[in-house]
């Protein structure tokens, strides 16, 4: 791919990513267009219809959540500083929000299942590191962390947005809510630990999973 080809099509998904979380999945494709700065062919000329959009964007945003897992891997030590980092590079991406909304009607292919099974397993090297070295709660699990990743970074409802216009407050959130999820000292009674057992990934996608193209 072409540079500039390369930046008109980040641009597009960025757009894309934004729109649909704000209206949902029957936005206006002309709204994209313009929250790009792309003219119209330059999208149609890509992506003839909306499931073709829809498609290039899940498979994006899950490759760069397995990239925002190898990176906090690699640039922290510390077990529990990794997962931390990757949560609140999952949130930057907005990927656990637009996730679930892009699976709405989307038929998944096997090369999207191939993708989000890489990621997965990414996530889940991190997080099993986490556990091991004794730093995370072991009621936590990964489908735990991205359903608390699209909590926090929905869109916040009226006029709440005016309260967070660069994200400062989404991430003082997440440090609160991941504070919360070190290990408990064994010299210190478990009171914190909650009621169930951790949410895994595949229970989370089985709730949201579509057929795939095959099926």
């Amino acid at each position: 791919m072409r540079a500039d080809a390369a930046r008109s099509r980040r641009r597009i998904l960025d757009a894309a990513r934004e729109v649909f979380l704000e209206r949902g999945l029957d936005a206006p494709l002309d709204l994209i267009v313009r929250r790009a700065g792309v003219g119209p062919a330059t999208l149609y000329r890509r992506y003839p219809d909306r499931e073709a959009l829809v498609r290039d964007l899940t498979g994006d945003l899950l490759s760069q959540l397995e990239g925002a897992a190898k990176s906090a891997a690699a640039v922290d030590d510390d077990a529990f500083a990794a997962v931390r980092r990757f949560v609140h590079a999952a949130a930057d991406l907005r990927m656990g929000a637009a996730i679930l909304v892009l699976l709405e009607g989307l038929v998944v292919d096997q090369e999207l299942v191939l993708i989000r099974t890489r990621a997965a397993n990414t996530v889940e090297t991190l997080i099993q590191a986490a556990h091991e070295a004794g730093q995370l709660r072991r009621d936590v699990g990964m489908g735990d962390l991205v359903l608390l990743s699209i909590r926090l970074s929905r869109p916040l409802p009226g006029g709440l947005d005016r309260l967070d216009p660069d994200g400062a407050l989404l991430h003082r959130h997440l440090d609160l809510a991941l504070d919360g999820l070190t290990a408990v000292p064994s010299n210190r009674p478990a009171a914190t630990t909650g009621p169930g057992v951790p949410l895994t990934f595949a229970e989370l996608i089985t709730a949201t999973d579509r057929p795939t193209a095959a099926s």
